[in-house]
């Protein structure tokens, strides 16, 4: 039986999910004038405390709508210099972008902004009957290979009722082994990337199980991180035997939309305010498709006002809800190795993490599988990575991937992007 550590480790830590979720449920019944005010709060609130934000917006007067747009690239500044006044490296919660789109960065939101986030991914999970601190999660994610990121992560698992399966290696001798994990506890629900948790499911169906029928507990997937392919959601209803539910979010800015009961995209309209914009970011219709952007309603600690999160959609209403329609983005390949390991693209997150940081002068990258066993590095920077840096990364591809791998660097003005302006952090030429 599960103890009830996860809403208690967040109240114990400083981030109040009590007071959070007493206000998601006044917010459920806000009005459209209620959310502009307090839309209009959280702006004020930056343009009076954080000169980051302030250095942005050259003309305080401007409607909403004519607000500049924030993208990743004007957040690669150290993040002391983007906090609003009061907010330091010690009362924030600090995190990393997984860097998908080719600009990583650290962002920080404040305690209740925290709360918040996590308030909206509780409610969203209960109308699924998942609860946080009692059902069993088994969490297909990377993790650090060692040190103290390490130990945190294994810290959160622990008190967040889940089981990690590392997706670094998604060869069949480890899904062999993950499938025996589901025949020896009682797992209530899925959650990870969309392509670990696809190759897993192939491995269930060339074995001729039905996960379900084998772990009988199980009565969710959550997929997330890329996209969901009506093929892919088709195989992993068979497969798995469960409902398969679809959320769309970021580190940076928590749960953007996720599926209700009916199978509609909602978003999360309690916590952001989601815009669509064209190429030149004017506001489009809604059911068109342009660029979204994100308005965090409650971080007082770092501005995210008009920003850009790198993925196009469009949005429309359905009964009463502001609905994500399409999404188009997030993709990952997956490297397959001479040796038989497969391996998801976004374990290359973990290989870049280890050298590029907010003291590196990294400010975008990419990996390419070029040959079976020769990866390159494709960087834009300010100067070239030292033979150190490069070692490093050496070192993590071997540490996250495989020792066979040679990797080679290049250094360039700019990257090629997709016709969409999204960099992939992995493509495979094999």
């Amino acid at each position: 039986m599960a103890l009830p550590f996860f809403r208690k480790s967040l109240q114990f830590q400083g981030y109040d999910l009590k007071k959070a979720s007493r206000l998601l449920e006044e917010i459920s019944c806000w009005n459209e004038e209620q959310v502009l005010h307090q839309r209009q709060e959280i702006l004020d609130h930056h343009l009076r405390s954080n000169s980051f934000y302030k250095s942005h917006v050259i003309d305080e007067t401007l409607d909403w709508k004519n607000l500049p747009i924030l993208n990743k690239a004007d957040l690669q500044l150290p993040l002391r210099q983007r906090l609003s006044t009061g907010f330091t490296l010690k009362n924030i919660y600090k995190g990393k972008t997984s860097g998908s789109s080719g600009h990583p960065f650290s962002f920080a939101k404040d305690k209740f902004c925290h709360a918040m986030t996590w308030a909206a991914f509780d409610r969203a999970y209960q109308q699924h009957g998942i609860d946080l601190d009692k059902s069993l999660e088994a969490r297909f994610y990377g993790i650090p290979s060692k040190g103290v990121d390490h130990f945190k992560e294994r810290l959160k698992d622990t008190v967040g009722n889940r089981r990690r399966f590392p997706i670094f290696d998604m060869s069949d001798v480890v899904l062999e082994g993950y499938l025996k994990k589901f025949l020896k506890n009682s797992y209530n629900y899925i959650n990870g990337y969309t392509s670990s948790i696809v190759l897993f499911a192939k491995y269930c169906q060339r074995q001729g199980i039905v996960l379900n029928e084998i772990c009988p507990t199980l009565k969710a997937c959550i997929t997330t991180s890329e996209m969901l392919f009506d093929d892919d959601r088709e195989l992993l209803e068979q497969v798995l035997g469960v409902v398969i539910i679809n959320e769309y979010g970021s580190s940076e800015t928590g749960l953007i939309a996720i599926q209700n009961p009916a199978g509609d995209m909602v978003l999360n309209t309690s916590t952001l305010f989601i815009e669509v914009v064209d190429e030149e970011n004017y506001l489009v219709p809604d059911e068109t498709v342009g660029k979204l952007i994100i308005t965090d309603l409650f971080n007082k600690a770092h501005p995210f006002i008009r920003y850009e999160i790198g993925d196009l959609g469009s949005i429309s209403s359905k009964n009463g809800q502001r609905i994500l329609n399409k999404l188009e983005g997030r993709t990952s390949d997956v490297a397959r190795l001479p040796n038989g390991k497969v391996i998801p693209g976004l374990t290359f997150y973990y290989v870049t993490k280890s050298v590029i940081n907010e003291k590196s002068t990294v400010t975008e990258f990419v990996i390419v599988q070029k040959e079976p066993l020769l990866f390159e590095v494709r960087y834009v920077a300010t100067i070239e990575l030292t033979s150190k840096e490069q070692q490093q990364i050496q070192t993590a591809m071997a540490n996250y991937a495989d020792a066979s791998i040679d990797v080679q660097f290049q250094k360039l003005l700019q990257l090629d992007r997709s016709s969409r302006g999204k960099l992939k952090q992995f493509v495979t030429e094999v």
